[in-house]
């Protein structure tokens, strides 16, 4: 057991007798060290006292754990939060953000002793979660429980990837590229769905450079556990293939920190090289809190003024004083910018050898780092010819990338158990797998590129996160739109954390037919418009699907999903004049085709996706009785909103208030774009199951409906403003049951 050394610090001499001293010989930690883990207890506690809010207990009965990690375990240089070489930590548990931040305090990544004081407060550096970006040494945005460790296996699979592009050859543990992520889950992230999807994939990918910490304190928000949480998690994680031990701080004659214990469990941890690990730390939250250790009063509010007294005099501190941190406390945990600066630099030598051995890979890496696209790489993106019987977007988007395979080596993904539907597959690439567990028909190995989710759509989206945050390469990821449902957290965070991740979600609408209602996506789009910092892109053709492709890639600060069809849609002749070309897509809406001579239109029909083309049968319509018709493909509300306001203005002139939208799903924020004269043309119901055709004509989202729509449109452009636009049902010509608000 630790004992006190003199000459070391400010000691452990008030500490009370009746609390253990952490056992931490093997970890090489004196006085000032328990010293220094005691006041990252009392700092916690202080926060949160003084705020009013928040969650101390968790932060203060895992501070040996936090300290062990950034003074012992970690390779990580304060003075350089984005070295290429660092280890990657997350903290997936959160709401226990002090967890983190005393300790990137206390380290030197530059957060200040009043940032701790400042926490969970307007413009702070220490919010209530901890957020990438925003706090120096904060690898990704956690509090949604599960995302974290959901994400940290996409860190770990990135890591492998890139370690296959970079430098396959290098033995294991000598590649500059190699490194742990190491990650802190509480009992909520086991709880969770997203973990054991995410997972049970870890364990099939045998990724040996994750680690996780399971703290299992039995504590949530309703207090024990047990209530409702009884299952054996380590022999679960065994079955799932990962490395499982487990280490017990609780003990018959009381609670020992046994530091040496767990600092034994992380080297071998290390050492399993083709298994991930969990550690399971059984602790009691809180401690050493004298009446609110173990109890949910300890997790998720402030301890109270007499309570946060009581364990200062326990801890041998003046519990009339807060935010305590002695000098020769900060200058231990210091320190760890030494070693930092020290590690970084070992690592630096084998670096610069590996950029001398291999330059073209180093310029790789340099491209990929500064996140430049190489020239030339739009030369191989496909063009396609005029097709009246068309091609689905889907398939196009397959054609795209299996045409950037070879000049992009950064672009990887795969989908969810959808592959042959969803067009993922690049031709001819290997499948990122272990060796031993190809199949017959995916073959690949460890450093592959095609990615195999199985049906875990909720796992894929938190894994596209943590690819996308190790910052070197570009994931996607397939699925049914219908199931972007089953992704929508992780993708709301990718947004949050403005993450370059493409979702690739096909079978848009109820044109994919027979599958019916269920797999029929209705309020999908404009739920997923209703997320800020999402493109959602859903090109008309074959050739705007090329289009929003390089657009979406050109774009390195957010993520974007790309909705695409099922049914075949024609191909349109833009050689021709009669369209304009496809590259407008990128610009979100453009006119694709106007009346004569640049008349005003008398109307003006926007739509998207697979709805273009009955926009422009609806514009043949008209034309026939003498009606100027501009059709506007909008295949990305928000790049258009991102538009100076006179181009916004040209293609959609204020003085035509004559106006329809055409979408296949509810017309929720469409009222906008069409104004007060206009129409939405929309579906404000489930679908059903039967060909795509006969649904479209059932429910009125036909070329009559449209056309009937917009000389309803017309008229009401005539008369005075409407406020709120004019409503109401009015069937179509055809019978149909189109709903026109």
């Amino acid at each position: 057991m630790t004992s006190e050394k003199s000459g070391t610090g400010p000691g452990t001499a008030g500490r009370d007798g009746g609390l253990a001293l952490p056992v931490a010989d093997r970890a090489g930690w004196d006085a000032t060290d328990v010293r220094a883990v005691d006041t990252v207890r009392l700092l916690a506690a202080d926060a949160v006292q003084k705020v009013g809010n928040g969650h101390p207990g968790t932060a203060m009965s895992l501070a040996p754990l936090g300290y062990l990690l950034f003074q012992n375990v970690l390779r990580h240089d304060p003075g350089d939060d984005r070295w290429l070489g660092r280890d990657r930590f997350v903290l997936s548990c959160g709401h226990s953000s002090l967890t983190l931040y005393i300790q990137l305090y206390l380290a030197g990544y530059g957060l200040q002793l009043s940032d701790i004081e400042a926490y969970r407060t307007w413009g702070s550096a220490t919010p209530g979660h901890p957020e990438h970006h925003h706090t120096a040494g904060v690898e990704i945005t956690t509090g949604p429980l599960g995302q974290g460790l959901a994400s940290a296996v996409g860190m770990a699979m990135a890591a492998r990837r890139e370690r296959g592009l970079l430098d396959p050859d290098a033995a294991p543990g000598t590649s500059p590229f190699d490194h742990h992520v190491y990650v802190i889950a509480s009992d909520g992230d086991l709880m969770e769905g997203v973990t054991s999807e995410a997972s049970s994939l870890a364990g099939h990918q045998e990724l040996g450079n994750l680690v996780v910490f399971y703290d299992s304190n039995h504590i949530s928000i309703e207090d024990d556990t047990d209530v409702s949480f009884s299952e054996d998690v380590p022999a679960r994680y065994a079955a799932y293939g990962w490395h499982v031990q487990t280490v017990d701080w609780n003990r018959a004659g009381g609670y020992v920190e046994d530091v040496d214990a767990l600092l034994a469990a992380v080297e071998a941890a290390k050492a399993e090289t083709d298994r991930p690990s969990l550690i399971m730390l059984r602790t009691l939250i809180g401690w050493p809190a004298p009446t609110k250790q173990n109890t949910g009063k300890a997790h998720g509010s402030a301890l109270g003024d007499e309570e946060v007294a009581a364990t200062k005099k326990l801890l041998g501190f003046d519990p009339g004083k807060s935010f305590v941190v002695e000098d020769e406390v900060l200058a231990r945990t210091r320190q760890a910018a030494d070693r930092g600066r020290a590690a970084h630099a070992r690592w630096q030598e084998g670096y610069d050898a590996w950029r001398a051995a291999q330059p073209e890979r180093a310029a790789l890496l340099d491209r990929l780092r500064a996140q430049r696209l190489p020239e030339g790489w739009t030369d191989v993106l496909p063009e396609f010819p005029a097709d009246p019987k068309g091609i689905a977007t889907r398939k196009a988007s397959g054609e795209v990338l299996s045409a950037l395979a070879g000049t992009l080596p950064e672009l990887w993904g795969g989908s969810a158990d959808l592959a042959e539907s969803n067009n993922t597959t690049m031709e001819g690439e290997p499948s990122f797998v272990p060796a031993d567990r190809q199949t017959k028909q995916w073959k690949g190995g460890p450093y592959g590129r095609t990615l195999h989710f199985g049906i875990r759509e909720h796992a894929m989206g938190s894994i596209l996160n943590g690819v996308a945050l190790q910052s070197l390469t570009r994931p996607y990821g397939g699925t049914f739109l219908t199931f972007s449902d089953y992704m929508r957290p992780a993708v709301r965070l990718a947004a949050l954390m403005e993450l370059p991740v493409t979702y690739v979600w096909t079978h848009d609408s109820i044109g994919l037919g027979e599958d019916g209602p269920t797999h029929q996506p209705v309020e999908h789009l404009a739920a997923l418009r209703a997320i800020p910092g999402l493109d959602v892109v859903r090109p008309a053709d074959a050739n705007e699907t090329t289009a929003c492709w390089r657009a979406i890639l050109e774009h390195t600060d957010r993520p974007a999903g790309l909705v695409l069809t099922r049914q075949n849609l024609p191909v349109l002749d833009r050689q021709s004049g009669a369209f304009a070309p496809a590259a407008g897509a990128a610009r979100g809406g453009y006119v694709l085709a106007d009346g004569a001579d640049g008349t005003t239109p008398d109307v003006i029909l926007v739509a998207t996706g697979s709805e273009v083309s009955i926009a422009l049968d609806a514009r043949t319509l008209l034309a026939d009785e003498g009606v100027t018709v501009r059709v506007v493909s909008m295949p990305c509300r928000e790049w258009f909103a991102a538009q100076p306001l006179t181009y916004q203005e040209k293609v959609l002139p204020p003085e035509v208030r004559a106006r329809v939208s055409v979408e296949a799903a509810v017309g929720q924020g469409w009222r906008e774009v069409v104004g007060d004269a206009g129409r939405v043309i929309s579906l404000e119901h489930y679908g059903a199951s039967a060909d795509y055709q006969r649904l479209y004509d059932e429910f009125g989202i036909t070329p009559a409906a449209v056309a009937a729509a917009a000389r309803d449109s017309i008229r009401d452009a005539a008369a005075p403003p409407y406020p709120g636009g004019h409503r109401g049902k009015a069937a179509p010509p055809d019978g149909g049951t189109a709903d026109r608000a």
